[in-house]
């Protein structure tokens, strides 16, 4: 393995299983551009590292990531246009990062995932959680808006449940964050290394290179766009079913209140 030191993070491998531990405790581990720039860092050189298979995101503390420095977030305000975007690029370039590493992630949450620690979770391939885990898109509430983690977010928790929870900036306990589909595994209280270990170790099972082109694969397969030629072939498809005789024969069974012919 390659040494690793990092100011405000904290790389601990054991085995085939790197967890990496954002260190800013006394600020819940608030996203700045120092942070940024070091997960991206780590992520790509434990990339590299053959003996690592599974990467772990956890947060020393109380909490895994309470969100964006605002302190950070005020300083960029007052930049010219160019510096903002280019700086707002930091936060965009970790998530694509760690949404593309080829090997199998593993977001470790307890106490708060706010805002951009929520992104982060989301960024990642399984989210285990604590049951008194808290989750919050807490970005309108000071005038800001959720952009930079939105294609992980409403990729992970779903584009109704998105809508809800982005525009009343409410917060998500564990329970509904499982019961929606973004948190994968729901542990007992106290024993969320146990299930991370348990996951990384199915995860070890699976060939490296078939795992790495099933994440492309799932990433191909979520990603077709929403788009004109994509509206036209579903109107399409309608038009050919409602004209088969199976699809008139339903409809008109449903007219005549009485059973379609293929139900005996």
């Amino acid at each position: 393995h390659m040494p690793m030191s990092f100011q405000n993070l904290e790389v601990e491998i054991q085995g085939p299983v790197a967890t990496v531990w954002l260190n800013r405790p006394t600020v819940r581990n608030a996203l700045d551009e120092v942070l940024l720039s070091e997960i991206t860092q780590a992520v790509k050189r434990l990339e590299q590292d053959d003996a690592v298979r599974v990467l772990v995101l956890g947060g020393r503390g109380k909490v895994f990531c309470a969100g964006a420095d605002l302190n950070w977030m005020k300083r960029m305000a007052g930049y010219s246009d160019e510096q903002n975007q280019a700086d707002a690029m930091g936060l965009a370039t970790m998530l694509k990062t760690l949404h593309r590493v080829s090997k199998p992630t593993i977001a470790r949450v307890h106490g708060a995932a706010f805002a951009g620690g929520m992104g982060l979770a989301a960024a990642c391939d399984v989210v285990v959680a604590e049951p008194t885990a808290e989750f919050c898109l807490s970005e309108v509430r000071i005038g800001l808006i959720p952009s930079t983690i939105s294609p992980y977010v409403i990729q992970a928790l779903g584009v109704q449940a998105s809508k809800r929870y982005m525009l009343t900036a409410e917060r998500i306990s564990a329970q509904e964050a499982h019961r929606l589909g973004f948190v994968q595994a729901l542990c007992e209280e106290g024993s969320i290394d146990d299930a991370v270990a348990q996951i990384s170790q199915a995860l070890v099972a699976g060939g490296p290179r078939a795992l790495d082109q099933t994440k492309a694969l799932i990433n191909t397969v979520a990603n077709r766009s929403l788009n004109d030629e994509l509206i036209k072939e579903t109107a399409g498809l309608i038009a050919k079913v409602r004209a088969s005789s199976e699809g008139r024969e339903g409809v008109s069974s449903f007219l005549e209140k009485r059973k379609p012919a293929w139900v005996s």
